[in-house]
């Protein structure tokens, strides 16, 4: 059965934190080892009191319950449990000062010098990790995107040895059985700190984690199967990309170590503004200025476009403010056929100087429009 905590303590689910490290003082003294009490109730109310006192982690066994138990042995410790039980009795004491001869709220800094961070990981041989991936950002015009382009990188990254191949040995050399892990990929240490032992199992220094060992480590990468070196790449952008859009490429990454698979490539694409088309989807807007003839009259008119210029008809008559769709003008579709269609917004420009002739003109115009 899930274990619960508010029961260790002794409180409702509802508790202060006053009242819960009140609670858990009187259980302390009660059951601590050096004043004779059950190690094991003890162990239970300090692990209980670990959670509670904390905001974070009481609100996270609050909603999770036992799948917050199952998260927490999860976590990758081993060999640190009576070490996190001394650590909270301490916590929850130090309002009064220290009587104890051992001052326990120092312990894990002690630890800390004395063995450095565990790994807490126990098993066959590690697994081999992964190269690190690549971000990287490239900026191109509406008109590439429009049409796609091939853009090349030269990215210095992580790359495999050329000489052994990413297995961190030279080529003759054979590969045998870590001598020091016995193929384990890693070691346990037990180390004492005063009264206390401790076991830490850490990552093999001889073989790294691989549980194996070359004869003769590569001279040219040193053992890691990889290199840093200059490497050109050439990516594909599709027309019809979007700014903002990640374009992955798979194992083009940093070379992972000792052979290992390596990462991935991301790369951002980012569109510059255009200087007369605004885009919205695959739709691209233009705004056109013509003249109050042209808008009278109608007219024909060339227009430029992603792909070159075309002509446009202007209707008799025509209002500022009209939009006029040209069918597959826009930016093709990225998913599927087609393109988007280009808008051209219509803005009738008015003179604010005339000539004494063209106002004479204009007034008989209005004379017969009438």
């Amino acid at each position: 059965m899930p274990k619960d905590y508010y029961d260790n303590l002794g409180v409702p689910k509802n508790a202060s934190p006053d009242e819960i490290k009140r609670a858990y003082r009187k259980l302390a003294h009660q059951y601590h080892p050096d004043k004779g009490g059950d190690p094991e109730k003890f162990k239970q109310i300090n692990e209980a009191y670990q959670v509670l006192s904390d905001p974070q982690k009481r609100a996270q066994y609050d909603k999770f319950g036992a799948g917050f138990e199952q998260a927490r042995a999860g976590g990758g410790f081993s060999g640190f449990g009576d070490f996190r039980d001394f650590s909270s009795y301490a916590d929850a004491f130090d309002v009064f000062g220290r009587e104890q001869e051992f001052n326990f709220s120092n312990l894990g800094d002690i630890f800390e010098q004395v063995f450095g961070s565990a790994s807490g990981r126990s098993g066959g041989p590690r697994r081999k990790q992964r190269g690190q991936d690549i971000s990287i950002d490239v900026e191109i015009t509406l008109e590439e995107a429009g049409r796609g382009v091939e853009k090349e990188f030269n990215l210095y990254k992580g790359v495999a040895c050329p000489k052994c191949g990413g297995t961190g040995g030279e080529p003759s050399s054979a590969v045998k059985e870590c001598p020091r892990c016995r193929g384990k990929g890693q070691i346990e240490e037990t180390r004492s700190a005063g009264f206390f032992s401790f076991s830490q199992v850490r990552v093999c220094p001889e073989c790294r984690g691989s549980g194996k060992k070359p004869e003769k480590v590569c001279s040219q990468c040193g053992g890691d199967g990889r290199i840093k070196d200059y490497k050109t790449i050439s990516v594909n952008i599709p027309a019809g990309i979007e700014n903002g859009q990640v374009i992955s490429l798979r194992g083009q990454g940093e070379a992972g170590l000792y052979g290992s698979a390596p990462g991935d490539l991301y790369l951002t694409v980012h569109i510059k503004p255009h200087k007369i088309f605004e885009r919205k989807g695959d739709d691209l807007n233009l705004n056109l200025e013509i003249s109050f003839t042209q808008a009278v009259l109608g007219d024909k008119i060339e227009i430029p476009t992603l792909y070159g210029t075309v002509q446009l008809k202007i209707p008799e008559g025509i209002e500022s403010g009209t939009v006029i769709r040209l069918k597959d003008k826009g930016m093709p579709h990225l998913q599927g056929r087609g393109s988007g269609d280009m808008l051209v917004k219509i803005k009738i420009k008015t003179p604010k100087k005339i000539s004494k002739k063209a106002k004479e003109l204009l007034e008989e115009l209005k004379k017969e429009l009438e």
